[in-house]
């Protein structure tokens, strides 16, 4: 199984880390380990190397067969569930890297730092993955909200820009990037995750 993760695929998300209000031409991607999955209901341990890890929530795509060379107009077929889910980066360490020109790895691939829900039919959700409402609630109070047509690329394109440079094979999931309202997280939260008014995701912060 892959993880992938796509890096600022929502203008807003990308003005309030950079200042600046813009698009990428290409999506942005970078890999997760294995070992970043972490299972639904488990807690999430805060890494000790970082003072500002932060929740990215996102929708999150897996993908239901083999494909590679995927044509956008195809993409549709290769996908028909989806949950919400959060892709924790420790803040810090990622500006240090990103100062230093060095790749996202440590800071967004870390062990427990991909949390995914419960997945569903995407057409239990409407069937169209472009018009999606999801939010995180951490502690009773939301703190992010986002819809799926804000997206810059959107889940088609991701699919096939992706499968140019991987095999997608069945089970591997795509994070498709984070809206705006990014924050950190602390010791005894909890954190709930939905799509619309559905509950998919719930656990804790240790």
């Amino acid at each position: 199984m892959k993880i992938f993760g796509i890096g600022m695929n929502y203008p807003e998300h990308n003005k309030e880390l950079e200042g600046t209000l813009y698009t990428t031409q290409e999506p942005v991607i970078f890999t997760k380990a294995d070992t970043a999955l972490l299972r639904v209901g488990s807690p999430f341990f805060i890494p000790s190397y970082t003072q500002q890890c932060e929740y990215e929530t996102e929708l999150v795509v897996r993908i239901n067969h083999l494909g590679r060379s995927i044509p956008e107009r195809y993409a549709h077929r290769y996908y028909d569930e989806v949950t919400v889910g959060i892709d924790f980066t420790a803040r810090d360490l990622q500006q240090q890297l990103r100062a230093k020109g060095h790749p996202w790895d440590i800071c967004k691939g870390f062990d427990g730092s991909a949390a995914v829900g419960e997945f569903v039919k995407l057409s239990e959700l409407g069937g169209d993955v472009q018009n999606l409402d999801f939010h995180l609630d951490i502690n009773g109070q939301t703190v992010q909200r986002g819809n799926t047509r804000d997206m810059t690329h959107t889940v088609d394109k991701l699919i096939s820009y992706i499968s140019q440079y991987f095999m997608l094979k069945t089970g591997d999931l795509i994070f498709t990037g984070t809206p705006v309202g990014v924050g950190p997280v602390h010791e005894e939260d909890h954190l709930c995750g939905y799509i619309g008014d559905r509950k998919l995701m719930e656990f804790n912060v240790k």
